[in-house]
């Protein structure tokens, strides 16, 4: 039995231990943690302000550890090492012995030596805790202010805009991102992120932070300038933390960093270290992916494989700051001798490759703007592949005569696609082999794409390939009963003018349908004609809200939400809804949409509510249909002290423009008067933030179970525009969108993903823009209440009743009170 002991539980230490775990051998294995949870995956610390949770954060497999009878001793800092007695000695327990150790004890945030570093409301950017007393700090705030332009420091940027504040980020060098960037980048790069909203200030040395008189604290510049922010964030780089070693008498590195050798050892052979406190030949990986490399060397050794080496890694970094796409692939400043670079710009991408002296190499490569070739570019300096003839053609617009990129099928084997999980693609056409077929079942097989996502395009790439080379067709069918796509059912219907479903089976389809294609048919007929839905002909393909235009609740009761558009009600209306509900016995409850949900209706009293409702002004709020839900807003410039738009009337002009509109899945949207985001627009599938200029356009976000932020569409629109861009949107999202899809699903598996769909709402590309208004205008001119339709058919009217041969009402429901309410018995 080998005792081994692990000091440092973070995405580095956790690969680890899985790799150890997964080769077996008997080991007694403690794992020493100082933060209060086990590992979490930093590399996607922002998502923490866009929705998502530390348990959505959380790599640890609590299951993986109890079968491995891991001890893990979460807020426990160790104190020191003692390598002759082989002993750790911790604050809250006195020694640990052990055979093998392994330090991965990661980094520290590099803090200038600043007067005033440690006043109040300073932070660092580094753990969950740090992103919550920067989010509690926020709250009473409105300046920020990020000390570093590096990758981190964009990072930390991106978390303080989330946070509504207005951001600055300051850099000591002349441009951003100077270890990844050029000038030339770096000047692009600062555009694109100023045109986001934050500022940027380079070339400043900050000497000092002061107490502010505007805001909070103060900024004092070498130059006589300053800034003043409520916030100041750093995040100015990293250093390893080798504390533990040094006092140990291990071998650290000059400027920091714990000497290792290829095996990951350090001067100590029982002694081991990865990730970012690890200094080999001279080099501190900051970077995830090199560190699992080291888990993975290190966990290998320690099993008895003596012939695994670390021999360094690749440093190419893909990812989306700010909202703009940057990468930074190889040699990207051409130090190499002889190098020659190509250069691509035209103010809104940049694109530089470098090359080798002879033109057949690629050696580097900087992206910024659109990055979509970095996958192709990345495999091209690792695996020395040979460039084309004219290797400009792979960064300027095609030429006629040319294949722009190159194929899958020249890839090696060998060539690693997933830099974190160390997936190679013959891993990916052995995974397929064994009978992956889909993206996600590719990611449980192998993991890869699984850590950063940046080599998810070249793995589907690769996947597709093999799928076709074994024969296999990766069906989009709708159901057994249709051969088609909803996307392909939607134009078939919309072509042909079919009008009912027993006409689209006929004719496109076969059988009688089922629980899945009758609804989706529904919905899809509901978009093209807009007629009503309990109609005969329609009524039968309903599921059960849709057939009850009502939300069924766990007793066999309904509930009823009426509209409230834009969150503003009147005093008289608000009465009404009191009234219904205390004559019909309702349950009431104000919903987080900013409207007043009535529960515990039984079928045969629904169509009486809806009268009384309908009589009061009130309309149907779809709560229960795949359609427009709701529009939040805050109350904006009327109001607020901080609105600049006038957030209610256009939270109410677009609630009444798009209601009743059917949808692959259901649609919420929100207007802020301002940045500071009351209505939450970023998490909805349309968001509209009002600027001093006009309007911002979100569109794609997702409060739900799985939380997206919204991509920005289009900034400072006039109301016209607005109008025409959410119309484009939203109907190329009906004819487009799968079946129960989410816009923010939509837009991660649309090919272009948030470009595309710019270039085809806001710049027409595909020549539909006018055909997608008619559609939109048809369905504004055609809207009816379908409360208030139902109320005034007497063959609709005769379905809400609980029994067929019976006016008597469901025996099975029962009340209690509770809180002065009736609930469910």
């Amino acid at each position: 039995m080998t005792r081994v002991v692990v000091i440092g539980n973070g995405m580095v230490g956790q690969r680890f231990l899985e790799k150890l775990v997964a080769r077996g051998g008997e080991h007694e294995i403690t794992v020493f943690c100082e933060e209060p949870r086990p590992a979490y995956d930093r590399v996607q610390l922002t998502s923490f302000f866009s929705g998502k949770t530390a348990s959505d954060l959380n790599l640890a497999d609590k299951g993986l550890l109890e079968k491995a009878g891991v001890t893990l001793r979460l807020n426990d800092q160790v104190l020191a090492i003692d390598p002759l007695e082989k002993v750790v000695r911790s604050a809250r327990y006195k020694a640990v012995p052990y055979d093998k150790l392994v330090l991965a004890t990661g980094s520290t945030p590099f803090v200038p030596q600043v007067d005033g570093r440690d006043r109040r409301d300073c932070f660092v950017y580094r753990t969950i805790e740090d992103l919550e007393v920067i989010a509690a700090s926020a709250a009473r705030s409105k300046v920020g202010v990020v000390i570093g332009g590096g990758l981190l420091g964009l990072e930390a940027a991106k978390a303080l805009k989330d946070l509504g504040l207005e951001t600055h980020v300051v850099e000591f060098a002349s441009r951003l991102m100077a270890l990844q960037l050029d000038d030339s980048a770096g000047r692009l790069l600062r555009k694109k992120i100023e045109a986001l909203g934050a500022k940027v200030h380079l070339q400043k040395n900050t000497k000092g932070i002061v107490g502010g008189k505007k805001f909070r604290n103060r900024l004092v510049f070498a130059d006589g300038t300053y800034l003043e922010a409520d916030i100041v964030v750093f995040s100015a780089g990293i250093r390893p933390r080798d504390e533990l070693a040094r006092a140990a008498g291990l071998t650290v590195g000059e400027r920091g960093g714990i000497r290792i050798n290829s095996h990951c050892q350090t001067s100590n052979p029982d002694i081991y270290a990865v990730g970012e406190c690890a200094l080999w030949e001279g080099r501190i990986f900051g970077l995830v992916a090199p560190g699992y490399q080291m888990a993975e060397v290190a966990a290998r050794h320690m099993a008895g494989e003596g012939q695994v080496h670390f021999l360094g890694a690749d440093l190419s970094t893909k990812l989306k700051l700010m909202g703009v796409d940057v990468a930074s692939i190889g040699d990207a400043h051409a130090v190499t001798p002889d190098a020659l670079s190509y250069v691509y710009t035209d103010e809104v991408i940049y694109k530089k490759l470098v090359v080798s002296g002879d033109r057949k190499q690629l050696l580097g490569a900087i992206l910024v703007g659109d990055a979509s070739d970095y996958g192709t570019f990345q495999q091209m300096v690792l695996n020395a592949m040979p460039l084309p003839e004219h290797p400009e053609d792979l960064i300027l617009p095609a030429r006629s005569s040319s294949v722009k990129g190159l194929g899958v099928d020249l890839l090696p084997a060998a060539a690693l696609v997933c830099s974190c999980n160390n997936v190679s693609k013959q891993a990916i056409c052995d995974a397929v082999a064994a009978g992956c077929a889909s993206l996600g079942a590719l990611k449980k097989a192998t993991r890869a794409a699984t850590s950063c996502g940046g080599c998810s395009p070249l793995a589907k790439q690769i996947l597709d390939a093999e799928l076709k080379k074994h024969g296999h067709l990766v069906s989009n069918h709708l159901c057994e009963h249709f051969a088609h796509s909803r996307q392909e059912l939607f134009h078939l219907v919309k072509i042909n003018s079919i009008r009912t479903f027993e006409e689209l089976v006929a004719k496109h389809g076969r059988g009688r349908g089922c629980d899945i294609c009758k609804p989706a048919v529904a919905s899809i007929l509901a978009s093209c004609w807009n007629e009503m839905i309990l109609a005969p002909k329609h009524a039968p393909l309903q599921d059960t809200n849709d057939r009850f235009l009502a939300n069924l609740q766990k007793d066999g009761s309904y509930s009823i939400v009426p509209r409230v558009p834009g969150g503003e009600i009147t005093p008289e209306k608000l009465v009404v809804l009191g009234q219904v509900a205390k004559k019909h016995g309702l349950y009431t409850k104000i919903t987080g949409a900013q409207r007043i949900d009535l529960f515990g209706a039984r079928v045969e009293q629904l169509p009486l509510v809806w009268r009384e409702l309908v009589d009061a002004g009130f309309e149907s709020g779809h709560a229960y249909g795949k359609a427009l839900r709701t529009v939040k807003s805050c109350v904006g410039s009327t109001w607020c002290r901080y609105g600049v738009q006038d957030s209610v009337s256009m939270a109410i002009r677009v609630e009444n423009r798009y209601r009743g509109l059917r949808a692959p899945h259901k649609i919420k949207m929100a207007v802020s008067g301002c940045t500071r985001e009351c209505a939450e627009a970023q998490g909805k599938d349309v968001g509209v933030i009002a600027t001093e200029k006009g309007w911002n356009l979100y569109v794609c976000g997702n409060g739900g179970m799985k939380p997206r932020h919204a991509d920005l569409l289009a900034k400072d629109l006039d109301d016209p525009t607005l109008i025409r861009y959410i119309d484009r949107f939203l109907m190329f999202y009906i004819r487009t969108g799968d079946r129960l899809q989410r816009t923010s699903t939509w837009l991660e598996n649309l090919e272009g993903g948030i470009d595309y769909v710019r270039k085809v709402v806001c710049e027409d590309s595909l020549g539909i823009g006018a055909e997608l208004e008619a559609d939109m205008r048809k369905h504004v001119e055609t809207y009816e209440c379908e409360w208030k339709k139902a109320i005034e058919t007497p063959a609709i009217l005769e379905r809400f009743r609980h029994f067929v041969n019976s006016d008597a009402p469901d025996p099975g429901i029962e009340f209690v009170t509770e809180r002065g309410q009736a609930i469910p018995a």
